[in-house]
């Protein structure tokens, strides 16, 4: 990659059809395993109109009011007003939940079974896994996907906290980010589209989204004189949400991980129990990269690995750090095995994972949250101590 360029992420908040969709998924599950740790749980949801649609595969012991979750989640997220035709208590719930199939538990279930070669739990399924972390933000992440976050953040402490009652759930922001020698300099544009009421003026929104949003949220040594503000450009966002869009589980895959900067692997978070890989390991494999830059190994590391499904132990395991590292990339990846273990059972043990932590993660990217134990660096001084 050159040194020079312009690099650009973006976010939704907590009203966009598709996060609606995660936050619903996400509250399942969390309602699963809070009654039944043993939980296996692959919850899809689909919003459109008035509508929700539950689909997908749960087995649990759980004793759950579906109905009850789901409107709690949309009442969490805001769409509550007399005129939201998605609104909490007036969406007709469909639920087409089955079991899991009993061809898949086996392989994942610490049991043996015919054409299985071992007793111990397997990987929920096949596929590839990538973490990342880098020395841009304190929180060891991309800056400019943190930057995209932190704006919907404050969006939504205005509208939830402040009650500024123009203010609507559904929003998005974007952020450019000019690099000079591989170092931000500069933003370039900054984009926040946001749902709002009918009875505020465009000039308002514009105002309100530059002096009490980017200007509070944003460093300002990067904002410079040239910086373009990119507010509303439609010019009207009145009917927002599941009403004017549909949503899905899973379908922001790039804003729950590193906005773009860094690879994502082969599937989605939300409404996944840790038996999922997908999930757990995506996690797990964002805490070892993350302790490794923690622990001054590498300015920047990226860690792969892969799994093959039932099977106990990864398939491959691959560590990057572009030519940042103190150290050959193999030995830390060397070292990263002996301090961390890469068996899908232990990622769950390892992270206690099955907790019921998950609506927790769904919103503003599933990293650099204080409290989420993929976080810690707690490994970073063991990781020194192996090298």
């Amino acid at each position: 990659m050159s040194k020079n360029f312009i690099f650009s992420s973006e976010s939704v908040g907590e009203g966009h059809p598709d996060k609606v969709s995660d936050y619903i998924s996400d509250s399942i599950l969390d309602a699963c395993l809070e009654q039944d740790p043993k939980s296996r749980v692959a919850c899809e949801t689909l919003v459109k109109s008035n509508c929700v649609v539950l689909a997908g595969e749960i087995t649990t012991d759980a004793k759950l009011n579906y109905e009850e979750i789901v409107r709690q989640a949309i009442r969490d997220i805001g769409y509550v007003h007399d005129d939201d035709v998605f609104h909490a208590d007036k969406v007709f719930i469909s639920n087409i939940l089955t079991a899991q199939s009993s061809d898949i538990a086996q392989g994942v279930n610490a049991a043996a079974a015919e054409g299985k070669e071992t007793e111990e739990q397997g990987a929920g399924d096949q596929g590839i896994m990538f973490g990342y972390a880098c020395k841009q933000t304190t929180e060891l992440m991309p800056a400019p996907v943190m930057f995209a976050h932190r704006l919907l953040r404050e969006m939504a402490h205005q509208r939830k906290e402040i009650k500024v009652p123009w203010l609507r759930p559904d929003v998005k922001s974007q952020v450019a980010l000019e690099y000079i020698d591989g170092q931000p300099v500069s933003i370039k544009n900054v984009v926040i589209s946001t749902q709002h009421a009918e009875d505020v003026t465009h000039s308002e929104i514009r105002e309100f989204c530059i002096e009490e949003v980017i200007r509070k949220v944003l460093p300002a040594e990067l904002l410079k004189d040239e910086t373009e503000f990119l507010i509303n450009p439609t010019g009207k966002f009145v009917i927002g949400g599941p009403q004017g869009d549909a949503g899905l589980t899973g379908r922001k895959i790039i804003v729950d991980t590193y906005g773009g900067w860094a690879r994502h692997g082969g599937g989605a978070f939300s409404g996944k129990d840790p038996s999922k890989v997908d999930r757990s390991a995506a996690y797990f494999t964002r805490w070892v990269a993350k302790n490794i830059v923690a622990a001054g190994l590498a300015e920047a590391c990226e860690l792969e690995v892969a799994y093959a499904i039932g099977h106990p132990y990864p398939t491959s395991i691959h560590v990057d750090t572009f030519g940042t590292g103190t150290v050959d990339d193999g030995k830390i990846a060397a070292a990263a095995q002996k301090v961390f273990s890469f068996k899908p059972a232990d990622i769950v043990s390892q992270l206690d994972l099955l907790r019921p932590i998950y609506r927790e993660s769904t919103h503003y990217g599933h990293f650099a949250k204080e409290g989420l134990p993929w976080e810690s660096t707690a490994k970073a001084e063991e990781l020194k101590a192996e090298l």
